[in-house]
């Protein structure tokens, strides 16, 4: 993961190699992306068959969750994630906590369904019962405002106030009709770092901002592509067409009111 310095320094392409995670989903297939900020592993699962998550060499451990933890949400058609010996269901947008120290986990398809999960893990130095949560479960927090185009929906999924987890927490925004911008005003959080997957885009994209505020760069994301955030850049964007993204945080603490706001004549 480049610094600040070198990010400085790179040509668009530097960028979108360093910090956009494109091509994590393929039919059929489950991948994985190892980062070095904070630990972070974004993965991503299409059933046909049933997929079982692998041990990992990087980890140093028998088993994926043997030290780690990890939030899994569907972005497709009703799955099914199998830990151990349960089964559990998922409709669209609902998540699945899995704590450390559960071996066995495998995604499935439904009869006639296909299922797309996205899944965020970072290691853990305790173990939280498995839990589903159902999007219905969840009331979404109004913040934004139309006037400015920033009206979005935040809803928090795995947090100290949902689902328990040892350091992850992981949520959802959706963008209100008319609006554009996510995340503006901008922040950093320096004690923790942050991983957004843009979804419900179709052919359109999202200029996201990045970079140290005196000294902003910017990828163009596409629909179920990722960006990566360490602790010091700004994250922010705005789309050309009505979307959704996934985030997920790990780091120092779970505070979601943890960040350093940033004003906008600070921009640059």
């Amino acid at each position: 993961m480049p610094g600040p310095r070198e990010t400085a320094r790179l040509d668009t392409q530097g960028l979108r190699d360093a910090f956009l995670v494109q091509d994590l989903f393929a039919r059929g297939e489950l991948r994985l992306v190892s980062t070095d900020m904070d630990r972070l592993v974004l993965g991503a699962a299409i059933p046909v068959e049933p997929l079982r998550l692998p041990a990992c060499r990087e980890f140093g451990a028998s088993y994926f969750t043997e030290r780690r933890e990890m939030g899994v949400v569907n972005l497709g058609q009703p799955g099914h994630v199998r830990v151990g010996g349960e089964r559990i269901s998922l409709e669209t947008f609902d998540f699945l906590y899995i704590g450390a120290g559960n071996e066995e986990i495998r995604f499935e398809s439904c009869q006639d369904s296909r299922p797309i999960f996205y899944f965020l893990s970072c290691p853990a130095h305790a173990s939280f019962p498995v839990r589903r949560i159902g999007r219905g479960e969840v009331q979404p927090e109004m913040i934004g405002t139309a006037a400015f185009a920033t009206g979005r929906r935040l809803s928090k999924y795995i947090h100290p106030g949902g689902a328990l987890s040892c350091q992850l927490v992981m949520g959802m925004t959706e963008l209100e009709t008319g609006s554009v911008w996510n995340t503006m005003p901008p922040h950093t959080h320096s004690r923790r770092s942050e991983v957004y997957l843009y979804s419900g885009l179709a052919d359109g994209v999202v200029v996201h901002l990045m970079g140290e505020p005196g000294q902003t760069r910017h990828v163009i994301a596409g629909d179920l592509q990722a960006v990566l955030s360490p602790s010091w850049s700004v994250h922010s964007g705005a789309g050309t067409r009505p979307y959704s993204f996934i985030w997920g945080m790990a780091g120092e603490n779970q505070a979601f009111s943890d960040m350093d706001p940033v004003e906008l004549n600070q921009l640059r």
